[in-house]
């Protein structure tokens, strides 16, 4: 049973993270279909971003106050309905408008992932199971691109772009059904609100801060981008504030910061998933348009990454326990390495050869190693009671930290690229691949900080 409950959960978490790539491919399509601004497009692609994002901690505390089961499965509808709206959208407006409903449903459907694992799985099986949700966050993000990319080029019936948001309708109505009969039932409720200051502060916090990243590189960085920054800076200190303040039902509970190894592990998670947003953002643009490869073709470019990075998730607790936490440091250096080779082998412009797929074999393997074990350590020692709110302050750092990576390295890209020649895409790529290698070094210091890990060894063990 719980098997089943982590197919169902995990296949929820796969679509909603499927859906920030795969629209990638497809947006030259959909704008030449819509007749759609470069403006337009932008927000198609980052709408849903933007309400995943903002939503995210919202939908934990609801999970933990209408209970993780209901959420899940109402997340999973609205984000299934406005898929087949997606898909059927019949100008620009329209589409904007339900990709924003979409994410919020994702944002409702995916704390309740983390929420059920920990509720349902511990000790071992708990480690297992974050393993498989890591490979799961990894492998939808490279899938989304291929998918979209073989969607796109087989132009099913003439319907050309609208397949990538109608995949998940079937798939979507699958797992409803499923998820009713087999999920377990809401047996937990808790007696906090919502702590509507906290909401709201969030809310504007967030959303000052992500949208001037999703659409401020498109634009130019206008000053209103630089203003939205600086407000965001404002609300999180007000946050911050509010919470400490907040007596009865803080948003993000304060205790929780003294979870040993809870705000290392997201920190480094952070690093290592905003090395991660511009890895994939970056090298899509470089194979796309500097070495001219079809969407299809860059997509399954990626996939030795892919392949490295669920090997090693899965199989990361054969390692003796003991060298768990030394995993995490080694794996971030491996991941740096992965970046280092990738720079060399493609700065020249060509496509690499068997450079290429060692540097992506390094990146992913790394990636993989280190990612599981710190997601472990990160959660391990949240009490039960605070599992909601851990779960939506993980999930929102890991989807910020990819929106700033694609924002930070996109832009640096760019910056550099004087054209999308072969000679100055790969030169470009070849230094944004070395700073993304430097976050990953960082990452490896952050996690060999001392003091912490000596803090960790009075709560759980990292295998559970």
């Amino acid at each position: 049973m719980k098997r089943l409950l982590l197919t169902i959960v995990l296949a929820g978490q796969f679509m909603a993270i499927l859906d920030v790539t795969i629209v990638n491919v497809a947006i030259g399509t959909i704008q030449r279909d819509l007749a759609a601004s470069g403006a337009a497009m932008q927000l198609v692609v980052g709408g849903y971003t933007i309400a995943y994002a903002v939503l995210l901690v919202t939908g934990a505390r609801l999970g933990d106050l209408g209970g993780h089961r209901r959420l899940f499965l109402a997340g999973l509808g609205l984000f299934t309905i406005a898929s087949l709206a997606c898909g059927l959208a019949a100008n620009t407006e329209m589409l904007i408008g339900f990709r924003l409903v979409q994410g919020a449903g994702a944002a409702l459907m995916v704390p309740q992932v983390l929420s059920l694992i920990q509720r349902s799985f511990d000790g071992a099986g708990r480690a297992r199971a974050l393993s498989v949700y890591a490979t799961v966050i990894a492998g939808a993000a490279v899938t989304g691109q291929i998918v979209g990319g073989i969607l796109v080029d087989l132009d099913i019936a003439g319907t050309g772009w609208r397949p990538v948001f109608l995949v998940n309708v079937p798939i979507g109505i699958v797992l409803l059904l499923a998820g009713a009969r087999w999920l377990p039932a809401d047996n937990h409720r808790t007696a906090r609100g919502l702590d509507p200051l906290g909401l709201v502060t969030l809310a504007g916090a967030v959303l000052t801060f992500v949208v001037p990243l999703v659409l401020g590189r498109e634009q130019g960085w206008p000053l209103w981008c630089w203003l939205g920054l600086a407000a965001s800076v404002v609300l999180f200190t007000a946050f911050v504030a509010v919470e400490r303040r907040s007596v009865g039902n803080p948003l993000v509970p304060v205790r929780l910061l003294r979870v040993p190894g809870l705000v290392l592990s997201t920190v480094t998670l952070g690093a290592m998933m905003a090395a991660y947003g511009g890895y994939l953002f970056v090298a899509a643009m470089h194979l796309q348009r500097g070495l001219g490869f079809s969407p299809l073709r860059a997509g399954l470019t990626f996939a030795p990454g892919a392949i490295g990075f669920a090997l090693a998730s899965l199989n990361w607790r054969r390692v003796p326990a003991r060298w768990h936490r030394t995993m995490i440091g080694v794996g971030l250096t491996v991941s740096a390495a992965g970046f280092i080779v990738l720079a060399l082998a493609l700065r020249g412009g060509g496509t690499g050869g068997a450079a290429l797929f060692v540097g992506l074999t390094l990146f992913g393997g790394g990636m993989g190693a280190g990612f599981s074990p710190l997601m472990t350590r990160a959660l391990a020692g949240v009490p039960l009671a605070d599992a909601a709110d851990a779960s939506g302050v993980v999930a929102t750092v890991v989807q910020l930290a990819q929106v700033v990576g694609v924002a930070t390295f996109g832009t640096l890209m760019l910056g550099l690229a004087d054209d999308f020649s072969p000679a100055a895409s790969g030169s470009a790529f070849a230094a944004t691949a070395l700073a993304m290698g430097a976050l990953m070094l960082a990452g490896a210091v952050l996690v060999g900080v001392r003091a912490p890990v000596r803090a960790v060894a009075t709560s759980p063990p990292i295998e559970g």
